[in-house]
């Protein structure tokens, strides 16, 4: 094993023993801030998402969702990074003509990719990409069989700007969250309340070492989200 690998392993081994007791209040951040890898940099790091409510289409009801994941993000070049994560999160339907649900937690995942518009100074503007794909345990309730799968679409413009111990940003986002029901084999698309689909994001980059970093986000109007990650860069 090499020397970058064996370094690796310790890295990702430190975080998911310190991100226990951290991920039972907080969460983490789907936009990923405005911190980008430089051109073939590697960031590995844990992240808790948290969707308190997202509301659907008609009569449906609001979801929400606990999801955790590790993260990679890889500088293409130093304006654009690849964003993938992989991990586990649950689906929760209330307030809907089906009643209540609770899907338990089973695997999740994501991609996307973030775009460096600006960089002057300590001002900085990101373009980014992302999607999120739950897909929990299937239920039953009496004989009914219950199957579901959450897909969350987001696009989001984020302007930063960096100050000496910390890094501030605010922006908008575009997202879509559809809510794939199976009963009995019986499929039905749920999109979420399409009046709903701008929302605000703030958030920060807090800098603990030279390469370890924490960012906190919160997520509202198009839903209310609260977020934590912590992050290293190789």
């Amino acid at each position: 094993m090499s020397v970058k690998m064996k370094k690796v392993i310790r890295v990702i081994f430190f975080l998911s023993i310190i991100h226990y007791p951290l991920s039972t209040v907080t969460y983490a951040a789907p936009a990923y801030g405005t911190k980008l890898p430089k051109q073939k940099q590697l960031f590995a790091g844990l992240q808790s998402y948290t969707i308190f409510r997202s509301n659907l289409e008609k009569s449906y009801g609001r979801l929400l969702s606990q999801q955790e994941f590790l993260l990679v993000s890889f500088g293409i070049f130093d304006w654009l990074s690849l964003d993938l994560k992989g991990g586990a999160g649950n689906i929760k339907l209330r307030g809907s003509d089906s009643g209540k649900l609770d899907y338990p937690t089973y695997l999740g995942g994501g991609y996307g990719f973030r775009l460096q518009l600006l960089e002057k100074g300590p001002v900085r503007a990101v373009f980014g990409f992302q999607h999120i794909s739950i897909h929990p345990k299937t239920i039953y309730i009496g004989a009914v069989k219950h199957k579901s799968v959450l897909d969350d679409w987001q696009f989001s413009v984020l302007a930063s700007y960096a100050f000496k111990k910390i890094t501030p940003y605010m922006g908008a986002r575009w997202s879509r969250r559809d809510y794939i029901h199976w009963q009995d084999g019986s499929r039905k698309l749920v999109k979420s309340d399409l009046s709903e689909s701008v929302g605000l994001i703030a958030g920060l980059d807090l800098p603990l070492t030279e390469k370890y970093w924490v960012n906190l986000e919160g997520s509202f109007f198009d839903a209310e989200a609260f977020a934590f990650s912590l992050s290293y860069g190789f």
